[in-house]
């Protein structure tokens, strides 16, 4: 659903919390985006506000957002609302948030550009904040709000208080819309750890022992003692154990214990299993055990996938399995599902963008039967090309699977982190050899989707041929994709041979001989579909790279079969 995996989450407060039919007008705007998906729409009655969630691909949220602010800055009039949250526009706050592929410094730019367009196209004038600040000071949102939305006037009079964008005297447009904050934040992440107590007291002690803000120090270091104060007055703190994060601690009657309540509000300065060993040892010594982890909201799939290769480090055990295997042992380390079943289809924001529809319609998605049956058809794909792409597959399966073989053998303890890195390494061509699966089959389709297109005038037959040829150079390069992908694998089944478990020499072999089976028949797919390309300079090169690669592959496997068979 994404480009190259690029996912930003958007999480804008607009100033109607009642009325749902204005609401959903701004909602729809959001919707129509075939590249976003709305999580969530949350709207407060006392607050007057709604805060909504969308995730996507970055160009795509960025669209949604602005036609949403722009949509909110006509539904809603400022003279007439009143809440009881802060804000100062129809469009109160728009962060804009990094979930996967994309840097919170790339969210800042977004932000900045976003706040350009709505300024300039909507007429809304907009504050930069967080990461987008062009002001430190605008860093924080409460010196962007301050005087709230009854002070524009008198803010916007003053050069130096001025919107970044939009700067203009109050005026009756403003007066409606207001003005809005664009920004750039990290994902924050609100997680309870339960405890096997039901004292808040407790939870509130291992709360304070590792939440950045600390405890307030007290005179004579006693828990009991006045709290100490600095020169100007201010109550002087400990510091807790893990940076960005706010906790304090809580008794839950649905579950008849207490929890340290947690938000983290910066995941690359203290990830999630990070702090969860921290609140263990805490707890530990308070004479309390953690029992279970509850995440609230939605988590991106790298905290997950980041913490159960932590724990699968802890106990040296390869790291280079499966997505899901590496899921499940996050899910069993941290306690996810102590309180009630953890699904991470309906937790992790990745799965759920993705489209269940063309989701199933994945060559990779079918059984093994019925891919064989897929191929069998009288259909012309998938076919060779596909099927090269599985083989390249395998074959660095079968490596990645001696790896991990290797990395769990009795006696080879020292050497599991070894092992574990051509497992990692395993798993990231795999994942590409896969999604080669797909891509070559869609490539196909692309030329017949092509040679349907009409043909009736002059003008159409020249959009047609150059579609064509489009169409097929790129059918060309995705088995040349394939062929480079797959020689990779070799790297990996030589390594298993030679310094692998020994008495899985044969499946490093039969991986060889895969990758090669891969490569050749790549190969016959670039040469069948550089035929038909006009620039036959062009054809002539991709064959001759083809050709080299081939070659270079024939070596590499019979090398290999040597080693196999040396040791059989």
């Amino acid at each position: 659903m994404s480009k190259q995996g690029r996912i930003i989450e958007c999480v804008p407060n607009f100033s109607e919390g009642r009325n749902m039919d204005v609401i959903k007008k701004i909602t729809n705007e959001i919707e129509k985006y075939k590249g976003v998906k709305l999580l969530d729409v949350d709207p407060g009655e006392a607050t007057n506000r709604t805060v909504v969630t969308f995730v996507g691909s970055p160009e795509e949220v960025c669209k949604a957002a602005f036609d949403a602010v722009k949509c909110a800055g006509e539904v809603i009039d400022m003279r007439q609302h009143h809440g009881a949250h802060p804000r100062m526009g129809a469009t109160d706050v728009l962060p804009l948030i990094p979930v996967s592929g994309i840097t919170l410094e790339e969210c800042a730019e977004l932000a900045r550009a976003l706040a350009k367009r709505l300024a300039d196209e909507a007429h809304i004038p907009c504050y930069c904040y967080e990461a987008a600040a062009f002001k430190p000071e605008r860093k924080n949102l409460a010196v962007c709000r301050a005087g709230e939305y009854e002070g524009l006037p008198e803010k916007l009079a003053v050069p130096e208080k001025a919107p970044d964008f939009g700067a203009r005297p109050f005026d009756e447009g403003v007066a409606r819309t207001g003005c809005t904050a664009v920004g750039a934040r990290d994902f924050l992440i609100a997680v309870n750890y339960n405890l096997n107590t039901t004292s808040t007291r407790r939870a509130n002690a291992i709360a304070f022992d590792v939440r950045e803000k600390g405890r307030p120090m007290r005179e004579g270091g006693l828990l009991t003692g006045k709290p100490l104060k600095d020169a100007e007055g201010k109550t002087i703190m400990q510091p807790g154990t893990l940076k960005a994060t706010k906790a304090i601690g809580w008794f839950i009657d649905e579950y008849g214990i207490a929890q340290v309540s947690m938000n983290m509000t910066n995941i690359n300065v203290t990830p999630l299993h990070v702090a969860f060993d921290e609140v263990c040892r805490a707890a530990a010594a308070r004479g309390v055990r953690v029992t279970g982890t509850e995440i609230v909201g939605l988590v991106p799939k790298k905290t997950l996938i980041d913490a159960g290769k932590y724990f699968l480090e802890k106990q040296q055990r390869s790291t280079g399995i499966p997505e899901d295997d590496i899921l499940k042992i996050a899910i069993k380390s941290m306690g996810l599902d102590d309180l009630k079943p953890f699904n991470p289809r309906e937790k992790v924001i990745e799965f759920l963008m993705e489209d269940d529809a063309a989701e199933a319609k994945k060559l990779v998605n079918l059984t093994v039967k019925g891919f064989a049956e897929e191929t069998s058809r009288e259909s012309p794909a998938p076919g060779g090309g596909t099927i090269a792409a599985y083989m390249g597959a395998l074959g660095a399966a079968l490596g990645t699977m001696v790896a991990n073989l290797s990395s769990h053998k009795r006696g080879w303890d020292d050497r599991w982190n070894e092992f574990s890195a051509w497992a990692d390494k395993g798993q990231v061509l795999m994942t590409e050899l896969l999604h080669l699966v797909d891509e070559d089959t869609e490539a196909f389709n692309e030329i017949m989707k092509a040679f349907g297109m009409p043909k009736g005038t002059d003008e159409e037959k020249a959009a047609r041929s150059a579609a064509i040829q489009a169409a097929t150079l790129y059918a060309t390069q995705v088995p040349l994709k394939t062929m480079k992908a797959s020689f990779r694998a070799f790297e990996i089944c030589e390594a298993m041979a030679k310094e692998g478990n020994p008495a899985s020499v044969s499946d490093a072999g039969v991986g060889a001989l895969a990758a090669r089976a891969a490569v050749l028949g790549a190969c016959l797919n670039v040469k069948i579909n550089a035929a038909s390309l006009k620039d036959r300079e062009q054809a002539e090169s991709l064959i001759a790279e083809a050709n080299a690669i081939a070659q270079q592959a024939n070596e590499k496997e019979q090398s290999i079969m040597k080693i196999v068979e040396s040791k059989l």
